[in-house]
């Protein structure tokens, strides 16, 4: 276990796997084309959860955000999901 009071922060990407259709970011791409910025060949979404731990060590935090994953914040069946430290 982590030291209490100490927070560890984890940062959880979820986004579609190739070839699940994206339309929120087709319509980005479409709306960036109507605004004169050309030349953007693709537009992805993602959303990035930040979750904040206390008490634990930041390897038993990961853990966690991974079951977090795992029972709510992703389908593995159209998303890829990256875990680790919060950075910046």
């Amino acid at each position: 276990m982590g030291e209490p009071g100490r927070k560890v922060s984890v940062a959880v990407r979820v986004e579609l796997k190739p070839g699940v259709m994206d339309a929120e970011a087709e319509s980005v791409q479409k709306s960036l084309v109507l605004l004169g910025l050309h030349g953007i060949s693709a537009v992805h979404t993602a959303r990035i959860f930040t979750l904040d731990f206390e008490g634990v060590d930041a390897p038993t935090a990961e853990g966690l955000a991974a079951t977090a994953v795992d029972r709510l914040l992703a389908n593995p069946v159209i998303h890829r999901v990256t875990v680790g430290p919060v950075s910046g």
